[in-house]
């Protein structure tokens, strides 16, 4: 069974797993408002989720 001469250094071992890019959030229309969101989450700017009144927002005056 084949075994490490010496031990590897933490910079080595952590260069494998830094070769990504985090991929942008995907972003779709509310259909309520025609602001972009997040899939599957809350609109911030009108509170609506799936065709109901989920959160009430108040407007700035």
């Amino acid at each position: 069974m084949a075994v490490p001469k010496s031990k590897q250094s933490k910079q080595r071992t952590n260069t494998r797993y830094a070769n990504f890019k985090a991929a942008a959030p995907a972003l779709v229309e509310c259909p309520h408002c025609h602001e972009l969101k997040q899939p599957h989450k809350v609109c911030k700017k009108c509170g609506y989720y799936d065709g109901q009144e989920v959160v009430k927002v108040e407007e700035d005056k």
